[in-house]
């Protein structure tokens, strides 16, 4: 017990092996987890699956989730793979925006007993956001919460972010609230927890009189439209460039965040 040195496993590139692996540690009662990139989840497809099935606790740790990988290439880039983790039934998916969210993901992981969960991370560096001004990330237990309100506290157009995004909803809501447009933003880093919510708290977080709402994440737009009219994601591979261009390049910045949150205005009247 007070040996330490073999308390990591290099499982090396074997992604489904791992996978496996970790579900037979859970069923002898140990709380492992194990991480990989997040586009290579597809070679851990069934062993995920089987982790759901059996409702074990695994925990798995994806990182390199987006095109934020930049010059590796659009191999390496995940696009489809967020929306193939959430179809998986019983299985968790948390994409946090900042240290603070991780660490409240973290609380809501270590209470989970019988599903397994996925932690979505970044590659690159992303801002810690400032809680004194921003409402607290113990949000995060609720799937979704209210991040930044709108000035007023009636929001003309709903930002729904997560993960390496929320940052750039943040950075467009104070262009349009200029522009004289309530604006809130909604950091949202699990749709199954926001899903499990009480139908009063998930009104309170996406009203029906906001009908304008954008959807703002590095990854395939499919099933956004369920909170979203709009919505700035992927319908494409990435491409090899650095970051900066590539954000230029397929429309995440905070202007074509603005530019879309005046169409939904305009689309709802």
């Amino acid at each position: 017990a007070n040996d330490y040195g073999g308390r990591n496993f290099h499982f090396g590139v074997r992604e489904h092996a791992m996978t496996s692996i970790l579900n037979g540690m859970s069923l002898a009662k140990l709380r492992p987890y194990g991480s990989q990139f997040l586009i290579f989840s597809d070679y851990a497809r069934a062993p995920i699956r089987l982790s759901a099935l059996m409702e074990l606790p695994v925990i798995l740790i994806f990182t390199h989730d987006s095109i934020g990988v930049g010059e590796d290439g659009p191999t390496h880039q995940p696009v489809e793979q967020l929306i193939s983790l959430r179809a998986i039934p019983g299985l968790i998916v948390l994409r946090p925006c900042d240290a603070n969210e991780v660490v409240e993901a973290w609380r809501v992981i270590m209470q989970l007993r019988h599903q397994p969960v996925a932690l979505i991370l970044s590659r690159q560096a992303l801002p810690t956001l400032d809680r004194a001004r921003y409402a607290s990330a113990a949000g995060v237990a609720q799937g979704a919460y209210i991040l930044s309100e709108a000035a007023g506290g009636k929001p003309g157009v709903i930002l729904i972010g997560t993960g390496s995004e929320v940052s750039l909803c943040l950075n467009a809501q104070e262009s349009l609230q200029s522009e004289g447009i309530p604006t809130r933003v909604v950091s949202m880093p699990s749709w199954e927890l926001f899903d499990q919510q009480s139908k009063e708290y998930q009104a309170a977080v996406l009203p029906s009189s906001a009908k304008a709402r954008v959807s703002v994440e590095l990854s395939s737009t499919l099933g956004w439209e369920r909170y979203a009219g709009g919505n700035v994601g992927m319908t494409t591979f990435g491409a090899s460039a650095p970051l900066k261009e590539l954000q230029k390049k397929f429309g995440f910045t905070p202007s074509a965040i603005v530019a879309m949150a005046k169409d939904e205005i305009a689309k709802v009247g």
